[in-house]
């Protein structure tokens, strides 16, 4: 691979993103940020990372959270000269953070709405995975056997709703519409391997 490249995958709840993307920067020898965001922006918003990881799993724009946390990450005012809610501020600060990885060379990039934050990046490929029901049920009943079998489908509902609400208040697009994205994968079709190898495809075949 020559020249910078910068992947970002948004993807549903069990359809193996995390896992594609991982291996996807493995076979690329480049870095892939997840956690590592949540830990870096705790780091420079001087905050906990359970503090960014609550406000992560809340609804972007529920005004009872806002209410309720009332606490200020960047200042009485913040960098806007206004009282900003404690969601927005994190995620100003996570944006932060990514832009730093794509400024710093090639990466993977998971979730976060980094295909939004780094819309202005020339050498990217945005990639949303999705799969059937049944594939991602079966998937996280592997991973997560925690998880009564009986409860998994509202998991990967409310967690879907979750990532869907967080993406569309921030960005102003809707979490998983075509036109956001260069590539769609079904994994449920292609499996993890397949997944991984037409993305490394696709970046080997980028101008």
């Amino acid at each position: 691979m020559s020249g910078k490249i910068i992947i970002t995958i948004a993807r549903q709840y069990g359809s193996g993103g995390r896992e594609i993307g991982e291996r996807v920067a493995r076979e690329l020898n480049i870095p892939c940020y997840d956690r590592e965001i949540v830990t870096d922006a705790a780091n420079n918003g001087n905050r906990d990372e359970d503090v960014i990881i609550n406000a992560e799993e809340t609804a972007a724009n529920s005004l009872l959270y806002t209410l309720a946390v009332g606490s200020n990450i960047l200042g009485t005012t913040g960098r806007f000269g206004y009282r900003m809610p404690l969601n927005d501020k994190l995620f100003i600060l996570q944006s932060d953070v990514i832009r730093e990885y794509a400024r710093a060379g090639s990466c993977v990039v998971i979730g976060r709405c980094a295909d939004y934050v780094l819309r202005d990046e020339k050498s990217i490929l945005r990639v949303f995975v999705y799969a059937d029901i049944d594939t991602r049920e079966a998937r996280i009943r592997e991973r997560h056997p925690e998880i009564k079998s009986t409860h998994i489908v509202d998991v990967i509902n409310k967690t879907d709703k979750r990532r869907s609400s967080y993406y569309n208040f921030y960005t102003g697009n809707r979490w998983g519409k075509h036109e956001h994205y260069d590539l769609l994968i079904n994994s449920s079709t292609l499996g993890i391997d397949g997944a991984v190898r037409l993305i490394i495809d696709c970046v080997k075949n980028m101008k």
